[in-house]
This record gives structure tokens, sequence and C-alpha cells, in this order.
């Protein structure tokens, strides 16, 4: 009994000195997520500015047609996307990429797969205005926000500096301050912080092959992505199902030839949540994705074991989503403008 306890002392003793091991390593290339909301660049974020950006963003009326809001594309009951390839917008009409997950997105270098949007702030600007999406216009969203009391109320109490807060770009403002709460602590993130147990072994073992075949080389930080610019088929191009040979990235924001077919990295936390997965919304098995990945950027072929090890540490990415409470949104007056189907 005593060589038995003995034995099992130093197994354990061994389990915890590889966990160390394996954490100051992670430590070198990844960070747990902020206990606190995340401060944003010339946006202080208040309780009324939260509190208003969370109406802001489920209010289909920030649409022309009435339908969409933010929420439409950004359901943050399934993962923060929408779970479709493209997503669809005005008219019906199909967008041309995979709508990224808002979940953790205030912590990204920057918004959209081509990274044209510094922060969330321009970010929530362009579906407004995209005629594929909301299809509406600045002035319209302001019109329609100032015909409502309840609005002007809250845009009052959320930029009590301001002689006339009901702005285009303080509806933006709002609307990023409540994405900054959508933060949601993983296992991942209690492994980093010290609980051994926190991690199966096959996600310590998926982990380590992580950063063993070089997929933290562009997937690393609090986000485990969300930095850096990228060619997607660093190695090995994917064929034009899974890389349409028509969206160039980056390309498009920088008119630049090195920037064809760049992509931003993709953000990975809450993964296994975002099928179908790249910006072409082509794949839907996270194996496949992770498979993809590993031959096009690194030139690797994945045994079957490793792969499943890589999907179990991508499944530890999947966090807790903060409560949020469906807001009561302000009634239309008589001067709310009326909505549209028209496709412009």
């Amino acid at each position: 009994m005593r060589l038995l306890s003995i034995t099992l002392l130093a197994a354990l003793l061994g389990t915890a000195a590889e966990a160390d091991a394996l954490r100051d390593a992670a430590l070198e290339v990844f960070k747990p997520l902020p206990s606190t909301v995340p401060a944003v660049k010339d946006n202080p974020v208040t309780p009324e500015k939260i509190e208003l950006g969370k109406a802001l963003f489920f209010d289909p009326r920030l649409s022309a047609s009435g339908v969409f809001s933010c929420y439409s594309c950004h359901n943050l009951t399934t993962g923060g996307d929408d779970n479709m390839e493209t997503s669809v917008g005005h008219g019906w009409q199909k967008g041309p990429r995979n709508a990224p997950t808002a979940l953790n997105s205030v912590l990204n270098e920057a918004q959209f797969w081509d990274g044209r949007a510094d922060d969330l702030k321009a970010q929530a600007k362009g579906p407004i205005q995209a005629g594929v999406e909301m299809a509406n216009t600045p002035d319209n969203v302001v019109a329609t926000l100032n015909s409502m009391p309840a609005y002007v109320t809250g845009f009052k109490a959320a930029f009590p500096d301001e002689a006339d807060p009901v702005s285009f770009d303080n509806m933006a403002r709002a609307i990023e301050a409540f994405e900054a709460t959508l933060i949601t602590p993983a296992p991942f993130d209690s492994f980093m912080n010290g609980d051994d147990n926190a991690l199966s072994a096959d996600a310590r073992a998926g982990l380590q092959l992580f950063m063993d075949k070089g997929c933290s080389g562009c997937h690393s930080g609090v986000n485990v992505g969300g930095y850096g610019y990228y060619p997607f088929g660093l190695v090995e191009k994917p064929g034009a199902d899974v890389l349409p040979i028509g969206d160039k990235g980056r390309f498009a924001v920088t008119a630049t030839a090195d920037d064809e077919y760049v992509f931003r990295a993709a953000p990975l936390r809450n993964i296994a949540l975002t099928a179908p997965y790249f910006h072409s919304g082509k794949v839907w098995d996270l194996g496949v994705a992770v498979e993809i990945m590993a031959e096009s950027q690194l030139g690797a072929a994945l045994e079957p074991k490793e792969t499943a090890q890589i999907v179990a540490f991508l499944d530890s990415l999947t966090g807790k989503m903060p409560e949020v409470t469906l807001p009561v949104l302000p009634a239309e007056t008589a001067t709310t403008p009326r909505p549209t189907s028209e496709v412009r």
C-alpha cells in the first residue's frame, strides 16, 4: 500500500510538473482574458453607454427595412455569429463573406476579415450603410433615433457633455461599449491562470501540438488570433471552393499586390460554436478546417489523432457567455421614418 501511495504521488507530481511546463510555454504565446471589461480607445465605457449600446445592437430599426439588426448576423445565442456561409441582408441579398463572431471582438487588432475597420466603432457603421446588409444612411438613422424620446434620453445619459448627443458617431460608440462587455472566459483561461484540471489530457496534448506545429505563429495573443495579416495558402493554396478567386482579401483595402488573398488571422475563441469556417464559410467541420490550415499554411499533414487533439484544445476555448438581458426597445412615433424594402 505504501509503495502504491508513493507511485501515485510521483505520478501526480509528474503530471503537475508537465502542466506547469506547458503553461509556461503557453504564457509565452497567449494571454488569459482580462477579468474586467477592456478599456476602449477614445471611448470610455460607462453603464449608461453599455445600456444604450445594447438596445442599439438589438434594434432592427437601424436598418432601412426594419428587419435586420446587429444581432441578426451576430446572434449571441449561437456563438456571436449567424452560422451561415454568408449572411442574408436587405432584400434577402447574400453578403460576400462569412460573418465573424462578435464575442471578444473588442480584443482584435482590427475588424472584418480584411481589417478595413480599425475598431468596433468603425465596424458598427459599416453594415448599417452596406447595401447588402442593413442598407441605411446616417441621416435616416439619426432621424429614427431622434423620433423616439426614450432614445434621446438614453443618448443624453450616455453622452452627458455633448449639446447634441444623438449622432451616428455616438451610436457607433455606444454599440462598441456594449460589445466590449461580450467577453467569454473559457477553460483555457482557467488553465492559464493555474488550474491544472481545467484542460483534459487531449486538450493539453492539442495545445502542445498547436504550438509545436506552428499554428500559434498566426493564432496567438489573448484572442488566440485576431492579430496580423497572412496569405491564405502560404504553402499551398486551397481550392477555389474554399478560397474563391474573386475575393482577394486585404488587397481591396491596400491595393498592394502583396496583399492579394491576405486576411487577418481569425480569432479562435468560441471557434467550436461558429461553423461554417473561413471567410468563404465553405467548411462546416472543425477538424476539416484544422487540416486545411495545416496543409495550406504549414505544409503539414496531420494524423487523425493529432487533428482530434487540436480540436480538443480548440473546444477548450469555448467560453461562458455574459448574461445579457433582452432590452425593451423604445416605441416608434408618428415621426419615425417608415421602413422600406427597396434595394438601392
